[in-house]
């Protein structure tokens, strides 16, 4: 009987007041997200951090002190575990990038764990170099370094996976039930922003973010939403339109918003805090007359399938079927170099 180990990453979070700086840190330690030399990198992780680290305290004191994200992580492996098998068949680790338990323990537990296979699934819809880029990477480091020898098959994306679509339109639908008679609303797509010059650089990202909300606007049926993209921070030029950009252009329209996190799986500050405190403030600020939050995919049955699915047909193909689009076709057109599995030819 063949052991599968599945492993499933997220971000991570701090999980004390305490862990606040030190996950900053580690954050802007990460080459992926700060290119520039080791030693300089260091020095500004270091300043970056001491002085985020009040600010992101408040925020997260919001949410009683801690993220939430590595429970609802481990609540999202325990119900992919149930989707695919019994426990001396198939087994679901969390590691996380920033914070505990990271790929140096994780690789640990994997290693006792003796697997024949090992599928490496990232919880992020879309490809960034900053995120599923570095989440793998440091995998790899921390696997040679394990003397993990089992065959390994890496997920580079999942924007157009069916499970994923389907708990987006189920979600919404839900939403939009709540809306009271002629109301009139936009669906906003928020996804969390990064810098131009990443994309600019062949960082596919934007285009799969994009990818996702049109299947999803055209099975929902949508007939006025909008991309944009949140948490913008520093002094670069970031991807827009911003979502308070769009927060205004409703409140100067008078619709109603409905906000679905598109790039995101799981509650945490970003939603729980900036799209649930400070965007529904803005909102109200901007004579946006309704505000409504679509919540993140979770657990949701059809999410949780779609993953599954995702595994089930990695471990029947023999390159892994890494890819974004469904059946294991690639999906990225050449211009976003930096994705790891790009199409011969543009998608239309």
């Amino acid at each position: 009987m063949s052991r599968i180990a599945v492993v499933l990453f997220n971000l991570g979070g701090p999980d004390s007041p305490a862990a606040v700086r030190p996950f900053l840190f580690n954050l802007f330690n990460d080459p992926a997200i700060i290119d520039v030399p080791g030693p300089l990198r260091w020095l500004l992780a270091q300043f970056i951090s001491r002085r985020r680290a009040p600010i992101a305290q408040d925020i997260y004191a919001h949410l009683g002190g801690k993220s939430p994200l590595l429970d609802l992580t481990n609540d999202q492996a325990e119900a992919l575990q149930r989707e695919l098998g019994p426990d001396d068949e198939v087994k679901v680790f969390v590691c996380m990038r920033y914070w505990h338990p990271m790929s140096d323990a994780v690789t640990g537990d994997v290693n006792a764990f003796r697997p024949d296979q090992v599928i490496l699934l990232p919880l992020y819809p879309q490809y960034s170099t900053t995120t599923v880029g570095s989440s793998l990477a440091d995998w790899h480091r921390a696997a040679a370094r394990a003397d993990i020898n089992a065959p390994t098959h890496e997920a580079c994306c999942f924007p157009l996976n069916d499970g994923w679509l389907a708990a987006q339109t189920t979600l919404i639908g839900e939403t939009m039930s709540k809306l009271k008679k002629d109301v009139q609303a936009r669906v906003l797509f928020s996804a969390h922003g990064l810098p131009k010059k990443i994309i600019d650089a062949g960082d596919p990202y934007q285009w799969q973010v994009e990818q996702t909300a049109k299947a999803v606007a055209t099975a929902a049926g949508l007939a006025d939403w909008a991309v944009c993209y949140q948490s913008r921070v520093g002094r670069l030029e970031w991807i827009g339109p911003s979502t308070e950009d769009e927060l205004a252009r409703a409140g100067a329209a008078g619709v109603a918003v409905i906000v679905v996190p598109i790039a995101f799986v799981s509650e945490h500050s970003e939603t729980l805090v900036e799209l649930d405190i400070e965007y529904r403030e803005e909102a109200e600020k901007l004579g946006v007359p309704a505000y409504y939050r679509v919540p993140a995919v979770g657990t949701h049955a059809d999410f949780i399938k779609g993953l599954a699915d995702k595994v089930r047909a990695m471990l029947k193909s023999p390159q892994g079927q890494p890819h974004g689009g469904n059946d294991g076709r690639k999906l990225c057109p050449p211009d976003w170099r930096r994705c790891p599995c790009q199409s011969d030819q543009a998608a239309g």
